[in-house]
């Protein structure tokens, strides 16, 4: 399961404001334990990386 994240990451060299998200996906390891993978992705592949 992934979740977006609140803040996101923004490019100090434009003006355009954020160009990345910061999303967080549990990932569960072959032991059974779960960890958190978290990634930054441009805006426009958000919607995509939930679809998967």
């Amino acid at each position: 399961m992934a979740k977006r994240a609140v803040a996101g990451f923004r490019d100090r060299t434009t003006t355009s404001g954020r160009s990345h998200t910061k999303v967080i996906k549990m990932v569960k390891s072959d032991t059974g334990s779960y960890s958190f993978q978290e990634e930054m992705i441009p805006n426009d592949l958000v919607q995509d990386y939930f679809k998967k």
